[in-house]
Parts: structure tokens; C-alpha cells; sequence
């Protein structure tokens, strides 16, 4: 009886150990394993709530200590915290939006420190013509390929990067775990890494020589690879350009609302696009997550509790991300905000959203102690 005990024990032991995610990079710390594993868990209960620059600045405001739209309404900080390290390439002081890298740095620290997750996209600018991110010039990826011209510009843009990742230190000196989400929105046309201005195949070389560079060279052991894709309507859609199992850890895409008219067909459509991606997500033991939405300027009152949730609520989905607070843009004349701020007309729904048991924020993520392993 022992003897068998033993064997039994030993299965289950195995068993768990096989459906425990794993990270692409076995060199990954320890508390980004955690972390990722963490998130599996949680994963299967809630969906973490992610707002971008929520720290930095928001509807009338801007670098007020301990401020958050998403907190004066309902007294939570986000669970999730999206930023943008574009600008870093050329060693500028201020990101694309204009946040100062020492700031964003201390906001990066402080959600860390309370518990929080951190993720990070690039909008690089295009290192082939000096253009910006939607300088669509053909064969920029190319360009910067092993053996291409702009190859050694590029390599310099990812020790710049490099410099920031490893900048980012808790209180212990311990690296902070980030889900780096580079090349995003791919399978878009609006991007020089978009799929009409490369091929699937340089697409696929370039964000492996990325990830290593970053990961071997740069001994940046603290990342989690995103693979970020909009517009797609298969699961050959979706991979096209997907660079292995070996290079990717979270599988996500991003759609926005665009016409109140529209609201079933945008349900249907996050609905679609979810069940692909969490379903390749369970088939490669990878996380899955929605990585940017939502409705500019909310003109929809119930739009958290009667679109988001919705459109969610079946899904596996690691972690909806909307996008920033902008306020008023004087470049376009007109304000561009996707989250409430006090007195907005979704204010009291967002409440209701935050109510939701399946939805979590800061205060209840830190209690699950994400970067400790159980």
C-alpha cells in the first residue's frame, strides 16, 4: 500500500508539474516565474483590471503624487499598469506622451511595490526613414535584420531599452517583472512592423533576434514575452506572424469601439477574438489577455457593466487593459480618455464594473501576493 501511495503521490506531483505554465525563457527569476504562474491561477477565476499611464496624469491633471482617475472614483488604484517606453531609442528625457522617464520609472516602482503588474509597449519610431511609429515605409524591418543597414542602429535602441528594463528595482534590488509587449498590434496596417509593410517570416526573425538580444545578451531575466496582435479574423490570421512557442509567454490582442451604434456587433466581435485567442492560449500553456480597449471618451453610461463585461465575462482572459487619459488635445481639439474620471458619464457603471467579484483591482490583487510562489 505504501508502494503504491508513493507512486500515486509521484503521478499527481508530475501531473501538476506539467500543467504549470512556463515561462519561454528558462532563466527567467524567480519571481517572474512566480508572477506568471500566479497569473495562470488567477486566470482561471478573474481578469485583472489595467488602465495606461493611469499614475502619470489623467483628465485635467498631470504628475500629482498618488493621483488616479480610476481612484477618486472608486478608491482603488488599477491592477494592471500600462506604459510606453517610445522616445527611449533616441535617449530622450520624455516618453512619446510626454512622461519623463524618471517619473515613469517611480510610478513603475511604486505599483510594483504595492502589488500590482506592469506592462510595457514601444511605439519605436522608424529607424529606417527617422519617421514616427506610423511611417509605414516598406522593408523597415528588413532594414534592421542581422546583415541589414539599420541593424546596428537597432541593436543600440535595444541597449537603450535595456538600460530602463534594468533600471526598474524594488525595494530589495530585485528586477521587476515586466510583460514587455513589443511590435504590438501586428497583423495592423498602421505600424512599420505591420503585416503590409513586412512578411510574416522577417516579422517572426525580427522579434526572435529581439527576445534574445534582450534576454541573452542583455541578461534581462525579468521578461514576459507579449505577443500582440488587432484585426484578425482566423487562428492562421492570428500566428502568421507568431514567432514560436519558444519566444512568446502571453498571447493577446487589442480592439477598440468605435460607433455607439455598433455595440452588439462590438460584443460579438471581442467574443470571437477571444474564444481564438484563449483557446491557442490553453493549447500552448501560455496566458491570454485583451491588451488594449476601449470607447473614446465613453459616450456609452453602462459601457463597463453592459459592453466590457459582457464581451469578457466567458473568456480566460488574464487581464483587460483600456487605454490612456489624455484629457483635452490641443493637436486634435477634443478630449481622449478611455476610463472614467468623477463627474464622466459611465462614473457610477465603472462602480458597478468595480464591484464585480470577477473583476479584480489593486487592493484585492495584493492580497493574492502575485510575485511569491504559493
Amino acid at each position: 500500500m505504501k508502494h503504491i501511495l508513493s507512486l500515486s503521490f509521484i503521478f499527481c506531483l508530475f501531473t501538476l508539474k506539467a500543467d504549470a505554465q512556463q515561462l519561454s525563457n528558462p532563466n527567467a527569476t524567480a519571481l517572474t516565474k512566480a508572477l506568471y504562474q500566479n497569473l495562470h491561477q488567477l486566470s482561471k477565476n478573474y481578469t485583472l483590471f489595467g488602465h495606461q499611464d493611469d499614475l502619470a496624469y489623467g483628465v485635467g491633471w498631470k504628475y500629482i503624487p498618488n493621483k488616479s482617475d480610476i481612484k477618486d472614483v472608486v478608491n482603488d488604484y488599477p491592477a494592471v499598469y500600462g506604459w510606453d517606453i517610445s522616445k527611449i531609442e533616441h535617449n530622450a528625457a520624455n516618453n512619446i506622451d510626454g512622461v519623463p522617464f524618471n517619473k515613469m520609472r517611480k510610478y513603475i516602482i511604486d505599483g510594483y511595490q504595492r502589488g500590482a503588474v506592469i506592462t510595457i509597449s514601444w511605439h519605436f519610431d522608424n529607424p529606417l526613414t527617422g519617421g514616427s511609429s506610423w511611417d509605414t515605409t516598406r522593408n523597415t524591418v528588413k532594414s534592421i535584420l542581422p546583415g541589414g543597414e539599420k541593424h546596428a542602429l537597432f541593436k543600440t535602441w535595444l541597449d537603450r531599452a535595456a538600460t530602463f528594463l534594468h533600471s526598474l528595482k524594488g525595494s530589495k534590488g530585485e528586477a521587476i517583472p515586466v510583460l514587455f509587449r513589443p511590435f504590438h498590434e501586428l497583423t495592423g496596417n498602421w505600424f512599420w512592423w505591420g503585416s503590409h509593410a513586412t512578411t510574416p517570416e522577417q516579422m517572426k526573425q525580427i522579434w526572435q533576434f529581439t527576445a534574445d538580444y534582450l534576454r541573452k545578451t542583455k541578461k534581462l531575466n525579468q521578461l514576459i514575452l507579449v505577443y500582440n496582435t488587432n484585426d484578425f479574423k482566423t487562428e492562421a490570421d492570428f500566428l502568421r506572424s507568431y514567432p514560436g512557442d519558444d519566444y512568446v509567454d502571453v498571447l493577446s490582442f487589442d480592439t477598440y469601439q468605435f460607433d455607439l451604434a455598433k455595440k452588439q456587433d462590438f460584443i460579438n466581435e471581442i467574443k470571437r477574438q477571444s474564444a481564438i485567442v484563449t483557446k491557442l492560449a490553453a493549447e500552448k500553456k501560455k496566458l491570454a489577455a485583451f491588451a488594449e480597449t476601449g470607447f473614446e471618451n465613453l459616450p456609452d453610461p453602462d459601457w463597463w457593466t453592459g459592453t466590457l463585461w459582457p464581451a469578457i465575462k466567458d473568456y480566460r482572459l488574464s487581464y483587460v487593459l483600456v487605454w490612456r487619459n489624455a484629457g483635452y488635445m490641443p493637436s486634435t481639439q477634443k478630449m481622449h480618455y478611455y476610463a472614467p474620471h468623477k463627474g464622466q458619464a459611465s462614473e457610477k457603471d465603472f462602480v458597478k464594473f468595480y464591484q464585480n467579484k470577477k473583476i479584480l483591482f489593486e487592493k484585492n490583487l495584493s492580497s493574492k501576493k502575485i510575485y511569491q510562489t504559493k
